[in-house]
């Protein structure tokens, strides 16, 4: 299980940005316990823009500020007569009346298509016109903002809004299963290329490098000794067998992973320019929406890796001698989504030792990344989809 603090070191700006961008979403909202790294991860994610700004002073105050004039209003303040020892601030609705509506309500007219909000909590929730106004600026503007978590009604209509993209810090990639598939032959590699030196590592270990610390479980499939001793010595759960089929390798690997996932990421071991911002992408696209199988694409091309929801498990367990999950694709074209990634090798494997050769001479090239910054694309806008291609999908 991957389990680690500080989740918002481990989230690029840019995979945030391009899960949005498919998700045809208004609304990026960033969600989490307190110390989760909102507030951080928010300026990472942006330039400075109009909207409001909140800043705690402990054992004191908390103030609202505007972002564009600098003005600040104290809109809670402590009082140590609360119980507990959290959210000892008492809400001040005359900050919130005298500064912060007049703010949103400025935000509605501006010309940024984009407002920030850092943060909405439960002093925000105790004001009800404020909160009318922040309802408001959702049907005018793209919002992005850091709510606090808390079970309050107005946070969690916030959270659930289906014009939103929800990045949760407490847990932003779901509860997500990941198969490496590395059972293939390697026939006209001739051997064993999944171990084949790739940049000074075994070229496998690329992908299990893209895919750390992202997944609840995390199985190799494997028919190779070297790559379950390899695996064994990075404490990396591995099945080996000597089955002869693709779908024993999905249902080998999904039945390892088991059914208290959410989803399930296959990905080929031999594909060693896979990003790990591009996996990272597909579990937060997955966490938006559950029910669909998400896959990269690159100029109209889909590829792998592939993650497929829960509701699709009883078919990958049962497919067709030999075939794998672009079976279950085919038959539910509406089900498939695309992530667009910009460099065809990232979705390369390794048939060949040209192809070993190709890739590793392309490993130091620089990548064109995505514009990232709010308002460099119009938010809301899908990608252009390909059509589903040919089972090549795990």
């Amino acid at each position: 299980m991957s389990t680690f603090s500080n989740q918002h070191l481990f989230l690029p700006p840019d995979s945030i940005w391009n899960a949005f961008r498919c998700s045809s979403r208004q609304h990026l909202i960033l969600t989490g316990s307190r110390g989760s790294g909102k507030t951080t991860l928010l300026s990472r994610l942006s330039p400075p823009l109009p909207g409001i700004t909140t800043r705690a002073v402990p054992g004191e105050a908390v103030y609202l500020r505007d972002n564009q004039t600098g003005n600040s209003v104290p809109i809670g303040r402590f009082d140590a007569s609360l119980p507990g020892t959290k959210n000892r601030m008492r809400t001040l609705p005359e900050g919130f009346e005298t500064l912060g509506i007049s703010v949103l309500e400025r935000c509605m007219k501006s010309e940024s298509e984009w407002i920030s909000i850092d943060e909405i909590g439960y002093l925000e929730s105790g004001c009800p016109r404020y909160c009318e106004a922040i309802l408001q600026l959702l049907e005018r503007k793209h919002v992005i903002a850091a709510v606090r978590r808390q079970d309050l009604p107005f946070l969690t209509e916030l959270c659930r809004r289906k014009d939103v993209f929800l990045v949760d810090l407490d847990a932003p990639f779901g509860n997500l299963g990941c198969v490496i598939m590395a059972s293939g032959l390697g026939t006209r590699f001739g051997g064993n290329k999944l171990t084949a030196d790739f940049d000074g590592v075994p070229l496998i270990r690329r992908v299990l490098d893209a895919t750390e610390h992202i997944f609840h479980r995390r199985v190799v499939v494997t028919r190779h000794p070297e790559v379950s001793g390899l695996c064994k010595e990075l404490t990396i759960p591995v099945i080996e067998h000597d089955l002869p089929l693709r779908s024993d390798t999905v249902r080998l690997g999904l039945q390892a992973i088991g059914e208290d996932v959410d989803g399930c990421l296959f990905c080929p071991g031999d594909q060693p320019l896979l990003r790990r911002e591009t996996v990272i992408s597909l579990a937060l696209s997955a966490a938006n929406e559950a029910d669909a199988v998400w896959r990269p694409a690159c100029r109209s091309v889909p590829g792998s890796p592939v993650i497929f929801p829960k509701r699709t498990f009883a078919q990958l367990c049962s497919l067709p001698a030999g075939r794998g999950g672009g079976y279950i694709a085919k038959q539910h074209p509406e089900w498939v989504r695309f992530l667009p990634v910009d460099d065809p090798l990232e979705l390369a494997d390794v048939d060949t030792r040209e192809d070993l050769e190709r890739l590793i001479r392309h490993a130091g090239a620089p990548l064109r990344i995505q514009e990232s910054v709010c308002g460099r694309q119009t938010p809301g806008k899908e990608p252009n989809c390909p059509e589903p291609a040919n089972d090549t999908i795990t």
